[in-house]
């Protein structure tokens, strides 16, 4: 197979790790209740964490960003740099529309960062600091993960100049507020749930 025919392989690929739903997979192995019946309903870590588990939340955290770094690590060897960039994308699709979950999955952060890792680590170094950072002083994950997402593709086009790799995590980037849209909503009425919380 030649490296064109790869991409959408890449793509595919990308898909497929990316909608593996270690949130929910690992709450039911657990006894848990049905993730998507608490909280914001979404498989993620953040919602993983409403269920009072944190070593939970943190596995999904984990596993969630690896099987991004995985996509773009497996393409990336075989493929080189456009079928990495084609298996994040797919990766993080599979995340936010999952085909097993009737496309309903997760907000997209740690699947983000773990692109990020594969690609390009200094960039996630960048993301997980201004999450942090936001998180310490708001505690509300959603705006971390906003604010984080819309300053990494800046310091990924000021810092390496490199137009493909920027292209992605702006997509992504949209990709991830889209996913938040109701977290904004929440974020401008004053009623989002802070970091801990149960609601």
């Amino acid at each position: 197979m030649g490296l064109e025919a790869f991409l959408p392989v890449a793509f595919v690929i990308g898909y497929l790790l990316g909608s593996i739903p270690f949130g929910l997979i690992l709450t039911r192995l657990a006894g848990t209740q049905d993730l998507r019946s608490i909280g914001s309903g979404s498989i993620g870590a953040t919602n993983v964490l409403r269920t009072g588990r944190k070593g939970l939340a943190a596995a999904t955290l984990l596993f969630d960003a690896l099987k991004g770094t995985a996509a773009v690590v497996i393409a990336l060897r075989i493929g080189g740099l456009d079928a990495a960039l084609l298996a994040g994308l797919g990766a993080f699709l599979g995340h936010l529309f999952p085909v097993w979950l009737k496309f309903k999955g997760g907000k997209g952060v740690a699947v983000y960062i773990g692109i990020l890792l594969g690609l390009i680590p200094a960039g996630a170094l960048v993301f997980c600091l201004l999450w942090l950072a936001t998180a310490f002083t708001t505690r509300y994950s959603s705006l971390s993960a906003l604010v984080a997402a819309f300053v990494t593709p800046l310091f990924l086009w000021w810092w390496f100049s490199e137009p493909k790799l920027t292209s992605l995590f702006v997509a992504l980037t949209l990709l991830l507020f889209y996913a938040h849209r109701e977290n904004i909503k929440r974020l401008q009425s004053g009623k989002e749930s802070r970091i801990g919380e149960k609601a």
